[in-house]
């Protein structure tokens, strides 16, 4: 039997999904008026903190605009844009949740790597940014052997308890990969430190490694903060 996990589901996001739902079963439209703050906590039943968290991410969403004073106003009504908006802004979190993991774990890997790499896995990693160039200048997806080489770095620190580590959250960790916010080419803008780190690391040069990491990291940070869905 197939055994699924269960996501856990904050308040707060269960408010705002009936929230929508509210909005598209009254049908109403851009501009119209939502209740009260205290007359939604009475109707779905949850506490006040609840209910502003709610709004305060649905007004991020853009899909209402509270009024001081005024009101609750909607501002989209469009289910299926609803829906995109809120899948790409909890990917987005999601992502930057793990990089901060990721900064911390790889980062000690590149650092170690750069004292312990041997002549065998350097000659393994050239290789492997060899294909890398290829592939890039295809225009072909690079998202697979970008993933190898990280997985290179780690190795290269030559330390199995921080290679398991990150091994028990690889589930997470490859989501960088595997068609981050529906494009597999989305980091494509950090290729070049790629090769920037691991020459560092090569050279055993480990300030120039990590700071050539941390340009990466913060490239793909940029990335994720920036990132706005096509479809909203």
């Amino acid at each position: 039997m197939a055994v699924h996990k269960i996501q856990k589901i904050l308040v707060h996001e269960q408010v705002s999904q009936e929230i929508q739902n509210y909005i598209h079963d009254e049908k109403l439209k851009e501009g119209d008026k939502l209740p009260s703050v205290t007359e939604m906590t009475q109707m779905f039943g949850v506490g006040r903190s609840s209910m502003r968290e709610a709004l305060r991410y649905l007004e991020a969403m853009e899909i209402i605009r509270v009024e001081n004073g005024k009101g609750i106003f909607v501002l989209e009504v469009d289910t299926f844009r609803f829906s995109g908006k809120v899948k790409v802004e909890r990917e987005k979190q999601s992502l930057l949740a793990i990089l901060e993991v990721r900064k911390a774990l790889e980062g000690k890997a590149v650092e170690l790597a750069s004292q312990r790499i041997t002549a065998g896995r350097v000659k393994e990693v050239r290789r492997c940014l060899e294909e890398y160039r290829r592939l890039k200048e295809n225009g072909e997806d690079t998202s697979k052997v970008d993933l190898t080489f990280h997985r290179h770095i780690i190795k290269a620190a030559n330390n199995p308890i921080l290679e398991t580590v990150l091994n028990s959250v690889s589930e997470l960790y490859e989501k960088f990969f595997n068609d981050p916010l529906g494009d597999k080419q989305l980091f494509d803008a950090t290729y070049e430190f790629h090769f920037t780190m691991f020459d560092a690391i090569a050279s055993h040069d480990t300030e120039t490694a990590m700071e050539e990491f941390n340009k990466l990291m913060n490239a793909i940070e940029i990335i994720i903060k920036q990132f706005k869905s096509t479809e909203a």
